[in-house]
């Protein structure tokens, strides 16, 4: 055991991780590209782009140099009655590429933020149009859309949140059925305040695609009845899915759209809700008490917004979304003889990420104890994966080579052999 993972073990907690059944964390001490630098001298492929945020690679250049220019101008200002050109020029950059009519940005620090923003923007602009009651969500079985209560309230809390229950606000759950929606809808009547959805691929759910047309089906459902639509893309933002949004692909105008993970190509923490003009509309007033009280330390930092800027002129030179889906389709053909194998099920593939179950005699969900193993396992064959339970998958960043994609494509034959 190293003297970094020794001093770890005494002072470190870590997300996710149960440490009386873990094994030793990695010692990672450099990344390049889409390869991790461990302290033993070995490297691994980022297979999952650390946790869904690495988009163009690890130590991108273009970014680095956009990030140390900006430390060299201005490092940090507060964003409460001060601004600055970095936070301007992204919002105004932002709106543009966003479906139409989102026109109004609002900064914080991460996804979970970036969610509970728009939930605090709905609720209380119900409340500012004399509509109290207007206060029940309606969310998805399996939604996963972050760690702070709001954005807990909304996801589904087996297996993460089933402690905190008790505080969490009410919410109407269904499945992707855009009929059972506009029926929940009509059930809740007055007390319904919107939808919130991860449009297109569900992540923690087990990297779940959505039928075909769902989502058109959802936004008319939604719309049909004046309530708002949210979409939180903190995941599929920026090209995952194969397009800039996941929306676009069928093109469906949220109300409000959380940004987070690769706003800045991962190399910053940054977030965005973007709002309808509308929206801060109701909000605007002579009257203090009216005003949106949601704020950060590090609301729009001028470095994270330079960032984010120099990320989006990648994506434009070199078409992000398009290298997101070569890189896809060439796993999915990599790993199309697993559909010959009886334990694996529903390969599949949308933009940049490639999945499939793999079944066992005792199936345990999320919390599969061979989670570990199997994770042990694609080490051993130089890659970084992290099983969604009982979903194998893979999520490599825009940079991935094609001889690290048969690496990564190795490793989940492994993964799969050890199963066997």
């Amino acid at each position: 055991m190293s003297d970094l993972i020794q001093r770890d073990g005494k002072v470190c907690w870590h997300p996710f991780t149960q440490h009386g059944l873990e094994s030793e964390p990695l010692a990672v001490v450099g990344a390049k590209g889409a390869q991790l630098e461990l302290e033993d001298g070995r490297k691994l492929v980022d297979g999952i782009s650390s946790w869904w945020a690495t988009l163009h690679g690890h130590g991108e250049e273009t970014i680095l140099k956009a990030i140390n220019e900006q430390y060299g101008r201005l490092d940090h200002v507060l964003f409460a009655g001060a601004t600055h050109e970095p936070a301007v020029r992204l919002a105004e950059r932002l709106c543009a590429l966003a479906p139409q009519g989102l026109n109004r940005v609002f900064f914080s620090d991460d996804g979970s933020t970036a969610v509970e923003v728009a939930l605090k923007m709905v609720v209380q602009r119900w409340v500012l149009r004399d509509q109290p009651l207007r206060r029940t969500f309606v969310a998805f079985e399996g939604a996963y859309h972050g760690d702070t209560f709001g954005a807990m309230a909304v996801g589904d809390p087996d297996p993460f949140f089933e402690a905190f229950r008790p505080l969490l606000f009410d919410v109407r759950r269904v499945g992707l059925d855009a009929q059972k929606v506009g029926a929940a809808l009509d059930d809740l009547g007055e007390r319904a305040a919107g939808v919130i959805v991860e449009p297109r691929l569900m992540g923690a759910a087990g990297m779940k695609i959505q039928p075909t047309g769902f989502l058109k089906s959802l936004e008319e459902a939604v719309h049909s009845r004046d309530l708002p639509l949210i979409a939180d893309e903190v995941f599929t933002g920026f090209g995952r899915t194969g397009r800039l949004f996941a929306c676009d692909s069928e093109d469906v105008t949220p109300d409000l759209l959380c940004l987070a993970k690769g706003l800045t190509g991962g190399m910053f923490p940054l977030s965005a809700t973007l709002a309808r003009e509308e929206f801060f509309e109701d909000f605007l007033s002579s009257d203090r008490s009216r005003a949106f009280f949601h704020g950060h330390t590090f609301t729009a930092h001028p470095v994270g917004c330079a960032a984010a800027l120099a990320s989006l002129d990648l994506i434009a030179d070199h078409d992000t979304p398009r290298l997101f889906e070569r890189i896809g389709k060439r796993l999915f053909r990599s790993l199309a003889d697993l559909n010959q194998n009886p334990r694996v099920h529903n390969l599949r593939q949308l933009g940049g990420m490639v999945a499939f179950e793999l079944s066992s005699d005792q199936p345990e969900g999320y919390l599969a104890a061979r989670s570990q193993c199997l994770r042990k396992v694609a080490q051993e064959h130089g890659v970084l994966l992290r099983p969604l339970g009982d979903t194998l998958y893979a999520l490599p960043p825009a940079c991935t080579n094609e001889q690290e994609l048969d690496q990564i494509a190795s490793a989940l034959h492994a993964m799969v052999k050890t199963n066997d």
